[in-house]
């Protein structure tokens, strides 16, 4: 059985009683102080965690935290959050310092015919030349991934062949109503987020084994120091037993996965590339055979990988209000 909590003597000054009380009705400071300033003024008046608690709606172990910062350090340092070690950063300072430097430089300046740098040709400067400058911390790439399915894709035939446009008569191509099913195909693809470049693979099914293949596919696409981190949903083939096994075989911090809000996995830009393609490439598509389907699927995204564009999220957040 847990012990009783014992009151602690909480002592503050008039002047931290005055800034406490300010702060504790204002519209415009961070609520998280507003909050804590509320906690001591109450906990002075009645010092119980379990009153102020009910008073203000707080859980009582958060009042106690606060009581107990406010005792340990002062009262208004009890107002901010404690400092956090975090993870060691990456890029080390001097490595900050050189960058800066160098976007202080103009482009030209380094063989380049910009007058002045844009953002990726910077990175991608600082990547290639922070190396022999003495900053490999610069060199380690993170490639970021949007990844989806689209299973689904009927292999259909016509029975008779497409009758061409008439000038004068029918501006369109004919096609007779009836066809037939050769099956169904499944594309695995995904769109990496810096380059625009498309990795894919195109199966019958899109199980765990067909997930670690395209997991393969891009552990061999990237030098072993890059940092792979992909988008995706929470399907069951992404969470498997198979699936982690293998990301249990590559190095630790090669594979990150990011999955998408439940019923918001339209946020995945892959979405979007899925949408464009079905439009553009497999509308009113026919085929004599599933493999012929696959052909004309992985033809087209070799096509889009000829001349890849960089996508950028331009949804607001307020046009979802």
């Amino acid at each position: 059985m847990a012990g009783w909590r014992q009151a602690v003597e909480l002592a503050m000054t008039d002047e931290e009683i005055e800034t406490l009380t300010a702060l504790s009705r204002s519209r415009s400071e961070p609520a998280r102080q507003v909050s804590r300033a509320a906690m001591l003024l109450a906990y002075r008046e009645t010092p119980s965690f379990f009153a102020v608690g009910q008073r203000l709606g707080a859980h009582h172990q958060t009042v106690q935290r606060c009581v107990e910062r406010a005792v340990a350090d002062g009262a208004l340092a009890a107002l901010d959050e404690r400092p956090r070690p975090g993870q060691e950063p990456v890029i080390t300072p001097a490595a900050k310092t050189w960058l800066v430097s160098l976007a202080c430089d103009k482009a030209r300046e380094h063989g380049y015919p910009h007058e002045v740098w844009t953002t990726r040709l910077l990175a991608r400067h600082a990547r290639e030349h922070g190396p022999e400058a003495g900053h490999e911390c610069l060199a380690r790439p993170v490639a970021i991934a949007s990844y989806d399915e689209k299973p689904g894709i009927q292999a259909i035939a016509t029975t008779a062949p497409d009758l061409p446009p008439v000038p004068g008569g029918h501006a369109a191509f004919a096609r007779d109503h009836e066809y037939k099913r050769h099956g169904t195909l499944s594309p695995l693809a995904g769109i990496d987020l810096l380059t625009g470049k498309v990795h894919a693979l195109v199966k019958d099914r899109h199980r765990s084994r067909e997930f670690v293949e395209f997991l393969k596919l891009r552990d061999a696409a990237y030098p072993a120091r890059t940092a792979i981190k992909l988008i995706l949903d929470s399907h069951s083939a992404h969470i498997s037993r198979e699936t982690r096994a293998r990301l249990d075989t590559r190095p630790a911090g090669r594979f990150q996965f990011t999955f998408t809000p439940k019923h918001g996995s339209w946020l995945n830009l892959i979405e979007g590339f899925f949408s464009k393609f079905a439009r553009s490439v497999l509308r009113h598509i026919r085929v004599r055979s599933k493999h012929e389907l696959k052909q004309r699927i992985i033809a087209g995204i070799d096509d889009v990988n000829r001349h890849p564009v960089v996508h950028t999220w331009s949804y607001k957040l307020a046009d979802a209000a």
